[in-house]
């Protein structure tokens, strides 16, 4: 008889061989990964260059002030090859054939969203190395900038459990990626990534300060240090606070989206 723990193991088991196949995909494609760390690179660059004179964040050096926005728009939009990777497998009918193997249906989902980590912890680092030959730097402690990588990693893995849902919902991978455009593009720019905060108007300005965007950004700046060693731009509970108000996210986007992607993926499986 199979038990809580033994169905855990066996799923946690099972994704894990469906991450390796995920990865082993890297080495057959290069030219996707070439792409998706190109783009952290060109918008470092671009941002730092050519609007960075442009934009004032106050007393804070802008290149060290753009940084954390670039992370944390670059793993949203990292999390959206889950969806698009669900969509394709869809597509050919691999998930058929997983169907059709002795494993646990869950394993498709959590060997896709964990092997799509891996993307991102490349494109943190070809950041980082971009960052740091523009003049960003940690000035906090290495426990505190570990932390800061860290958060910005679970915030990726938890909205990969969105992208799953949303590419087991739609028909293509063309379709995912232009779905993803419309809701990524929004809050990523609608947010403090790239202007400060007191740059937006009073109309804009509650959406921008609750979007969890906004928040990331914002944790992801103090945790590296990249503040000026100045309080938060704003009074809101989330910019005050922008740590656990990520973490509130992180944790609510999967206590609806896990279950809800997994009941997707078994009503498609049938």
């Amino acid at each position: 008889m199979s038990t809580p723990t033994h169905t855990l193991a066996r799923t946690l088991s099972d994704g894990l061989v469906v991450a390796e196949r995920n990865v082993i995909k890297i080495k057959r494609v290069p030219e996707v990964l070439v792409f998706v760390l190109i783009q952290p690179i060109m918008f470092v660059l671009l941002f730092a260059y050519v609007f960075g004179g442009a934009i004032d964040a106050g007393p804070v050096n802008y290149r060290e002030f753009l940084i954390g926005g670039i992370f944390a728009q670059t793993v949203v939009f990292g999390a959206t090859f889950t969806g698009a990777g669900l969509a394709e497998d869809m597509q050919k009918g691999i998930i058929d054939r997983f169907r059709s193997l002795p494993m646990s249906r869950s394993a498709v989902l959590v060997g896709r969203t964990a092997s799509d980590v891996i993307y991102n912890v490349l494109s943190l680092v070809i950041m980082a190395l971009t960052g740091l030959l523009v003049g960003w730097r940690v000035r906090t402690s290495l426990l505190e900038g570990l932390a800061g990588f860290a958060l910005l990693l679970l915030f990726a893995y938890a909205f990969s459990w969105v992208m799953a849902y949303v590419g087991l919902v739609v028909p293509s991978v063309d379709v995912v990626n232009n779905a993803s455009f419309v809701v990524i593009f929004p809050l990523t720019f609608v947010s403090n990534a790239f202007v400060p905060l007191e740059s937006f108007s009073s109309a804009l300005r509650p959406f921008v300060e609750w979007n969890p965007i906004s928040a990331l950004t914002q944790a992801a700046r103090e945790l590296f240090g990249n503040t000026g060693g100045l309080p938060a731009p704003s009074e809101a509970w989330s910019m005050q606070n922008p740590v656990l108000y990520s973490l509130l996210w992180v944790l609510g986007i999967l206590v609806v989206f896990v279950p809800l992607s997994i009941a997707r993926y078994r009503r498609t499986s049938r």
